[in-house]
């Protein structure tokens, strides 16, 4: 589905009426039309929400400051950014190609970078349900690293659907 600019402004108005806190506008990096998005919004007040811009933590190997997706948050010149990491180590060795720890440093970094710029920050793990049922004590680092680097919202993701409520409430729980 893909909206107008005025759709967007239209709908961002109705979920603040709602009484929505966040309203996440989109990926400024990947799809230059919620780059628009952003810089129509700053003609409008919202009443309560925030306007919240989407990303990915920071390139391997690559500062902060060179990444064009976190720059791109950056720019977007919302008081949010909603950031997503790796949670599950299947990820972070084969999809992104590092250790561990060079992820654990991705997102602290990214999450600092932005909280620099003076941006709430919300970390959503990928893959979290998966992989704390795989490795609980790597997964927990995981959120601690996010939370002592500034992020003060964290999300623990679903990402496939594949845990059942049952299983969530526990582990949310134990969280």
């Amino acid at each position: 589905m893909s909206f107008t600019l005025e759709d967007k402004i239209r709908i961002a108005f109705k979920l603040d009426e709602l009484g929505v806190d966040y309203i996440e506008g989109g990926w400024p990096y990947s799809h230059p039309k919620d780059l628009e998005f952003f810089r129509g919004m700053k003609e409008y007040n919202l009443s309560r929400a925030k306007l919240a811009a989407f990303g990915n933590t920071r390139r391997k190997y690559t500062r902060p400051k060179d990444d064009e997706s976190l720059n791109a948050i950056v720019k977007a010149d919302v008081p949010v950014a909603v950031i997503f990491g790796k949670s599950w180590m299947l990820h972070v060795r084969e999809v992104l190609g590092v250790t561990w720890e060079e992820n654990l440093a991705m997102i602290a970094e990214s999450v600092e970078y932005l909280r620099g710029h003076g941006m709430e920050v919300i970390y959503d793990a990928k893959h979290f349900y998966q992989r704390f049922q795989e490795d609980t004590e790597m997964t927990l680092a995981s959120i601690e690293a996010t939370w002592r680097a500034g992020a003060r919202v964290i999300v623990l993701a679903d990402t496939n659907g594949g845990t059942p409520p049952h299983e969530a409430c526990r582990i949310t729980a134990e969280v």
